[in-house]
């Protein structure tokens, strides 16, 4: 059939090309659906991880706050045993005493709670707070030769600083008998 065989539509205009193939047209609109589905299936995935990652943070840093406030408790306990060693009240109240302080240390290291390192160490602003510094001929300068109060780590993170003495090298001495010279010109 030929451009004048054609009919002539209503307007009086003669159709134009043939309709694009519609197999075609589903393939494309299937596959734009596709990828839109996987592309929200991607996004619901990583919803769920960051919510999961999210909730697990906060438990942690929730528990933080309870492990903070018995940090007391565990250094009270500490002070009443070494008052009990100092007047050899070893008897059983001090057994017992150190049976509980064993037992709530155990427990919060359980769950994350790590003494830090300090008697011997070289001092470290980030993990050490210094109270006072003390000369010593023996060790290095700003080494921690003793521990006010223990420090904690409580799951990667700085919980409360080791309260420390460090060492310094003592001032050196002055002559006190050496004559000192002054010249005036």
């Amino acid at each position: 059939m030929s451009q004048a065989d054609k009919p002539a539509s209503p307007t009086g205009e003669t159709p134009e090309a043939p309709v694009a193939d519609p197999v075609a047209e589903l393939t494309a609109e299937r596959d734009e659906l596709k990828d839109r589905l996987l592309r929200l299936m991607a996004e619901t995935d990583n919803f769920k991880k960051r919510t999961e990652r999210d909730k697990a943070e906060f438990l942690r840093r929730a528990n933080e706050g309870i492990v903070r406030d018995l940090l007391p408790v565990v250094d009270n306990l500490e002070r009443a045993l070494a008052h009990a060693s100092e007047a050899d009240l070893q008897g059983p109240l001090g057994q017992g005493v150190s049976l509980v302080l064993q037992e709530l240390v155990k427990t919060l290291e359980r769950h994350g709670l790590e003494p830090v390192a300090a008697l011997g160490q070289p001092f470290n602003p980030e993990l050490h707070e210094a109270m006072l510094q003390q000369e010593d001929l023996e060790a290095e300068e700003n080494t921690v030769l003793s521990e006010l109060a223990k420090g904690y780590v409580f799951q990667d993170r700085l919980l409360r600083p080791a309260m420390v003495v460090v060492s310094k090298r003592p001032a050196p001495a002055e002559d006190e008998g050496a004559e000192v010279k002054i010249t005036i010109s």
